[in-house]
């Protein structure tokens, strides 16, 4: 009975685990790393932290939150009607009425660290089908920095050019937008200061990008800053006194350099006018043979309850190859009101102003939200021997908000040619319906 007892005994103890061994390793390793070192020997101290390395290494690769993963996308579908007197058809020809996407955006986003985030979008409306636009990571808490950016996106520059086109008051950005270096491909860095009341951005990149974010050739740099302040904010009842300022120096890689721009529908982006559009530019410099340009811009914006202001003014100054430097000049002025009471939230992180979202969805029991607005704006694209020629655009116009994520607007557009160009004038009435996930 012995030795047979004794098989029976080994058999009912199993082998140790892979699993128990780890966790029996561990131990020991935890008990090891808190002795003193003056009992370790450096031998041992140094293999005990390389053990602790490899297992710390490997419970972060087994980490089942990172990366993560998000689907996010909107469209713009636009209809759009034009109305020109007999100055306006023989300068710019008949202007054709047109139904198209606007834009149609698909995009990944997620983090694949505590500390480092991206965004993959490309937009299927826009010429180059698709085409790049934001495509970034972005590094956060860096000491000293805050927080750091690769790859392309909007460069701080005017507080309408940074604001997302989802949270738009009108169908597109005011005249000024013209001269934003917008969507680069570079480095940045931005964070916030004064206990979250003001911002600062700094970004340097290759000029100009085409619409896959490319730029080639020895030359061909810009950089762009922003800063903003908001002096006086109170959350509970969205008061809030905002001022920003913006600077960016563009050289272009081939020493040419264009600003033209269509009334505020259709493809206005600076980064895209070298694609054939069906709104013609009804101001254009034509190519500038430019060693660089100098933007400066200055912002401000108010808002209390369910009103909100907003005006900025920007000036281009463009130094050529030979000839006299150049200097344009754009500003906007704009209000909106939501009639039904919801508000237009300031976003403090980024300096902007966000998207209105319903107190009752629409349905059986609510409206929606409805929110009334209005702009006027202005480019002078004249200066020396550069006939550009001057647009002045007032906009009235509509939005309904369905829920926080559909959208439909009415837009009224009175645009006044002059200056260079023949005076003129074009009425110009859009719908759009919006959608965003």
């Amino acid at each position: 009975m012995g030795p047979a007892s004794g098989r029976y005994e080994n058999q009912r103890q199993p082998a140790e685990s892979y699993g128990g061994r780890l966790l029996r390793l561990q131990a020991e390793l935890d008990a090891l790393k808190a002795e003193p070192a003056a009992l370790r020997s450096p031998i041992v101290a140094a293999g005990c932290e390389r053990m602790a390395g490899l297992w710390d290494s490997a419970a972060d690769a087994s980490d089942p939150q990172y990366p993560t993963v998000g689907v996010t996308g909107f469209f713009q579908v636009d209809a759009v009607w034009f109305s020109q007197d007999a100055d306006s058809r023989g300068f710019l020809g008949d202007v054709p009425d047109a139904v198209h996407f606007r834009r149609a955006r698909l995009a990944a986003t997620g983090d694949v660290a505590p500390n480092v985030d991206y965004l993959v979008e490309f937009d299927f409306g826009f010429p180059g089908r698709p085409s790049f636009m934001d495509v970034w990571l972005t590094i956060h808490d860096l000491p000293g920095v805050g927080n750091a950016r690769v790859g392309q996106w909007r460069q701080p520059f005017g507080m309408d050019n940074v604001t997302s086109v989802r949270e738009l008051w009108f169908f597109e950005r005011a005249l000024p937008f013209a001269f934003a270096p917008f969507r680069q491909t570079g480095i940045g860095f931005f964070d916030g200061a004064l206990d979250e009341s003001a911002t600062w951005a700094i970004s340097g990149y290759k000029f100009p990008v085409d619409p896959f974010g490319g730029n080639f050739g020895d030359d061909g740099y810009g950089a762009a800053a922003r800063a903003t302040i908001a002096p006086w904010y109170d959350e509970s009842t969205n008061e809030v006194v905002h001022f920003g300022w913006s600077w960016s120096h563009n050289r272009p890689t081939d020493e040419r350099l264009f600003y033209r721009t269509t009334p505020e529908v259709g493809f206005t982006q600076g980064d895209f006018n070298t694609v054939a559009v069906a709104v013609p530019f009804f101001v254009d410099t034509g190519l500038l043979a430019a060693e660089d340009a100098t933007l400066l811009g200055w912002e401000a914006a108010a808002a209390r309850g369910p009103l909100n202001v907003q005006a900025e003014l920007v000036y281009a100054r463009v130094d050529q190859v030979a000839g006299p430097s150049l200097l344009f000049s754009s500003a906007y002025a704009q209000a909106a009101w939501v009639l039904t009471g919801e508000r237009r939230p300031y976003v403090r992180s980024q300096g902007v102003f966000g998207r209105v979202v319903p107190a009752e969805d629409f349905g059986t029991c609510g409206c929606g939200a409805w929110e009334l607005a209005a702009r006027w704006s202005y480019i002078d694209l004249d200066d020396e021997t550069i006939t550009g020629g001057r647009l002045t655009d007032t906009t009235i116009g509509l939005n309904w908000y369905l829920n926080r994520y559909t959208r439909f607007a009415f837009n009224y557009i009175h645009a006044v040619l002059g200056g260079s160009a023949p005076h003129s004038q074009t009425g110009i009435a859009a719908v759009r319906g919006q959608l965003d996930f």
